[in-house]
């Protein structure tokens, strides 16, 4: 079975938020290597997915790349011949200040990962220049570009692959926004990125019963 990986700290806005605390304890300095945490099988959730949710979350709208063939140790030269193709994600968390440690509670809940189908690689052929537009009930709320990753697609890859393997079926989300928006119960999201199309989810209220 695949393995999906979220990225976080990949945005410079967030290094630049943090700024003094990532020099303090227990920290002492930015991180020098990708920060990974899981989107475990729990949380896929398909187009157009009714996502359970206990309160507001945070829409960590993302790109995600699908890796074609075995990956260890490769250039970032090489990185781009390694991807199938890509897909739209939304990658869903409860708030949280956690950044270095797992945030378990907070990402990993049912269906908190809806992704779309993945489009071939020729799809997106700039995808550092990738523009992700968020819209909640219809209204735009958020716009990014990811020319503000601290590591685009292929860097990323090749940073990844020099401590651990990717394998086929892979998909790495490569990095919510800082200050992602907040939905809560009873909203709509659609996550648009040109060339890979519009991912759509709804958000209902979790059942306590």
């Amino acid at each position: 079975m695949p393995t999906v990986y979220g990225v976080a700290l990949n945005d410079r806005a967030s290094l630049e938020r943090l700024g003094p605390a990532l020099h303090a304890p227990p920290y002492q300095a930015p991180p020098l290597a990708p920060v990974l945490y899981l989107k475990p099988a729990n949380t896929w959730a398909e187009e157009g997915a009714a996502v359970p949710v206990p309160a507001r979350v945070q829409v960590g709208a993302t790109l995600g790349i699908v890796i074609g063939r075995t990956a260890t140790r490769i250039g970032a030269a090489d990185a781009v011949s390694h991807i199938a193709g890509y897909l739209v994600a939304s990658d869903l968390s409860l708030p949280h200040d956690s950044h270095f440690r797992p945030a378990v509670r907070q990402r990993c809940r049912d269906r908190f990962c809806p992704m779309s189908e993945m489009r071939p690689r020729a799809a997106l052929p700039d995808p550092d220049a990738a523009d992700i537009r968020i819209e909640i009930d219809g209204r735009e709320v958020h716009r990014r570009s990811l020319a503000t990753l601290v590591r685009g697609v292929a860097r990323l890859i090749a940073d990844i692959t020099e401590f651990m393997t990717l394998a086929d079926g892979d998909v790495l989300l490569v990095g919510a926004p800082d200050a992602p928006p907040l939905a809560g119960p009873g909203q709509s999201v659609a996550i648009t990125i040109a060339g890979l199309g519009t991912l759509r989810h709804t958000l209902v209220a979790e059942d306590t019963a």
